[in-house]
């Protein structure tokens, strides 16, 4: 840091925007929209940053929303990105809250209105208290679409996010419920994993299944192909490396006395190594094409890489945990990275920054699934609420307390 910052004005109690946010929030939850179609959520985000006076940009990237708020005046000192994510899981809920989803088929199970809610809130409470603190700099509140898997952040890169909103640096958290209620975790480098996905289409003629001998079997070569897949992290992969590989569905037959012409296959590979992802998708080419030598059917391999792994900068990563700290949370050194992945990769790949993960476990029995991600149980714990508040505000002071470096 290279001024004098009264960083305990950050701490002053946010209790005054709670009722707000634990309100929006649960809004959210009851109205969620899925990946690209977040135009009620954009339009509330959008229309709360402008009451407090940011430059808001709407449609970046297709329904993200961008507010600035400029400390000191525009274009005066350092920038800071402070990313959340809006979009749902075309998924149907099964919570018993009077907030539960009014849209059948489409369900908040990962978060998403909780991490939306915290950064208007930060916003609301960096809006007040700026000026306070003597902040100097820009800081960008950036409301990504489309995180689950349709990668919303490239989006916005690509439709020019940074480029249009100087960033120094970029920041997000994730509510984590294998941490409890105060706690949170990051680490330097890989916090989150790669996510590439394969379909692999095996043909064969069709046939009576009395007569196999007249037709290659597509079924039984798919099954051989999902055994030796199972081994290419095993006997491919240096045991010194994580990776993971999971074949997810199988789908092919219609009769119990039909040999079938095709059979499906999908699955998924996690890893944080651009090499071992490259060791992985060539072994599984290499053995599907094996497998339809041997099995004399035809196998039709498609591989998508769709999110990078998620790699915090390491100065980044200690201010994280040092912003944690400040406020109140216990803060500490993630022991390893997780398999599930992250499209922020997007943006760390352009910016420095760092991902934290902000625990939100429930102290109080409740439904196992109100606790896991992606169930359809789930549901935000709003205690959690004014922590990622003052993480994200104790994060843009100390960011543009920072000189900011070139990389």
């Amino acid at each position: 840091m290279t001024q004098a910052l009264d960083m305990a004005a950050l701490a002053e109690p946010v209790a005054d925007l709670l009722p707000d946010l634990v309100a929006l929030r649960q809004d959210l939850h009851a109205h969620p929209e899925l990946a690209y179609e977040e135009r009620r959520t954009a339009g509330i985000v959008a229309q709360s940053l402008r009451l407090l006076g940011l430059q808001v940009a709407e449609g970046v990237g297709g329904t993200g929303v961008v507010g600035t708020l400029h400390c000191g005046g525009a274009g005066a000192g350092p920038s800071v990105g402070l990313r959340a994510d809006m979009d749902a899981l075309p998924m149907v809920e099964l919570g018993q809250h009077a907030y539960t989803s009014r849209h059948p088929g489409t369900h908040h199970g990962c978060g998403h209105d909780g991490h939306t809610s915290m950064l208007i809130g930060a916003a609301r409470q960096l809006a007040r208290t700026h000026q306070a603190l003597g902040l100097c700099g820009t800081v960008q509140f950036i409301f990504q679409p489309a995180e689950e898997g349709k990668a919303g952040a490239a989006r916005m890169i690509e439709d020019g996010l940074f480029d249009r909103f100087a960033c120094d640096s970029v920041y997000a958290l994730h509510n984590w419920p294998d941490l409890p209620l105060g706690h949170a975790q990051t680490r330097p480098g890989p916090i989150m994993a790669a996510a590439d996905r394969f379909d692999i289409t095996v043909r064969g003629k069709g046939g009576h299944a009395a007569q196999p001998h007249h037709t290659p079997d597509a079924i039984l070569a798919a099954s051989q192909l999902v055994a030796q897949l199972n081994t290419i992290v095993a006997r491919r992969i240096d045991p010194s490396e994580s990776a993971v590989l999971s074949v997810t569905r199988i789908e092919g037959g219609h009769s119990h006395n039909v040999l079938p012409a095709e059979v499906q296959i999908t699955g998924t590979v996690r890893s944080f190594d651009a090499a071992a992802q490259d060791r992985i998708e060539a072994a599984l080419r290499a053995t599907a094409q094996g497998v339809a030598l041997a099995s004399g059917t035809e196998v039709q391999v498609s591989y998508q890489r769709y999110y990078p792994a998620t790699i915090n900068t390491a100065a980044e990563a200690a201010l994280a945990l040092q912003a944690g700290q400040a406020v109140g949370l216990q803060a500490e050194v993630a022991s390893r990275a997780a398999f599930t992945s992250e499209d922020f990769a997007f943006m760390l790949q352009r910016k420095p920054g760092a991902y934290l993960w902000l625990g939100q476990g429930r102290a109080s029995p409740g439904p196992e699934g109100e606790r896991a991600l992606h169930h359809p149980c789930y549901d935000f714990n709003d205690d959690a609420l004014p922590l990622g508040v003052r993480w994200l505000c104790e994060i843009a002071a100390r960011a543009l307390a920072a000189q900011p470096t070139s990389r």
